[in-house]
Order: C-alpha cells, then structure tokens, then sequence
C-alpha cells in the first residue's frame, strides 16, 4: 500500500512539472518584449528570432550588425558553480545539469559563429533586464558607438 501512494504521488509531481516546464516560453518572453520595446522607442530598428542566425538571437539589429540574447538565468546556468550545487541536491540532477551545461557549451559555440560572421553579440541577463532595462538600451547604444568609432582612423 505504501508503495502505491509513493507512485501516485510521483505521478502527480510529474504532471505538475509537465505544465509547469510547457509554459516556459522561448521567444516573446516577458524579458524579450521589455528589451524591445526599449530599443523601439530609442529608435533602433530589429528583428526578431532570427532563424538565418546560429543560435536564433532574440534580437538583431541588422544595421550594426548586433545580435542580443536575452538569458534566462536557470536554464543558461548563471552562477554555475553554486547552481549545479543547488541541482545535485534536486530531483533529476543528472538530467538537469547534463541540460544546462549543453545550453552553456551551445551558446559559447554560437557566440564565435555569429563573431566569425562579423556580428558584435551581446548577452543579457533576464534579472538584469527587468532591474534596469535603460542601463541594457545603454549598452547597446555603447556598442554601436564604439563601432562607428574604430570605422574611423
């Protein structure tokens, strides 16, 4: 009899973690659209999910030659090394790291794709976009300047 309540239980902890994980969104997430709109209203133009791209960056601005990413902190491991501690400790830990450091190798190898293309790419933290969304816009801005500087001699 016990044995059959730990299995419901499991069951439905599954279940929970199903609906849970499908509502996790990979484009037009809430930390893309704060982005965007920010870049919209300075008035920088863009592309979104760029499927032409490796990597598909959430926003590209053509004209310069940016590609942005906007990264969700768990599933790009940021604070590996006290993360995959927290992880070891959870449920599935194998599964979840094994996850997370193919996501981080992944976004390393297309970072130098999309550098060896001749794109300037520039990784955001979701926190750090909904903490200060104008210091990210500042960035930007200090890339495309910084660009249009060394076109100069």
């Amino acid at each position: 009899m016990f044995f059959r309540i730990e299995v419901c239980g499991m069951a439905r902890d599954k279940e929970i973690v199903t609906k849970t994980m499908k509502r996790v969104k990979s484009k037009d997430t809430s930390i893309e659209v704060a982005l965007r709109k920010a870049l919209w209203k300075k008035g920088f133009r863009y592309r979104k999910n760029c499927v032409e791209l490796p990597g598909k960056p959430d926003i590209v601005i053509p004209k310069y030659n940016i590609a942005i990413f906007c990264d969700s902190e768990f599933f790009h491991g940021k604070d590996w090394d006290k993360l995959k501690l927290q992880l070891q400790r959870g449920s599935n830990p194998d599964y979840w790291i094994k996850k997370i450091e193919r996501n981080r190798q992944r976004d390393r190898e297309n970072e130098k794709k999309l550098m060896f293309l001749g794109w300037n790419v520039v990784r955001f933290w979701g926190k750090d976009i909904a903490k200060d969304v104008d210091e990210c816009v500042r960035v930007v801005e200090e890339m495309i300047f910084d660009d249009c500087i060394d076109e100069f001699p």
